[in-house]
């Protein structure tokens, strides 16, 4: 079985350098990364969408979104 890199809203915020109350505001109105919940209802995010939700948010030498 292959192991999966996932990080909890605590990880995410410590590597953002936000609080937990802003991930958890991102991830409720759909501006944050895929998301998905655990049985004991704590919210997990896999790296690989992190990765790719931040390149989303990456702008150009001008400014603009890519």
């Amino acid at each position: 079985m292959t192991s999966i890199d996932v990080m909890s809203v605590r990880d995410l915020a410590s590597e953002l350098h936000v609080g937990r109350s802003t991930v958890y505001r991102w991830l409720a109105t759909g501006r944050g990364p895929k998301a998905f919940r655990l049985p004991n209802s704590e919210l997990r995010i896999r790296r690989t969408d992190f990765v790719e939700w931040l390149q989303a948010l990456e702008i150009d030498q001008e400014g603009s979104p890519r």
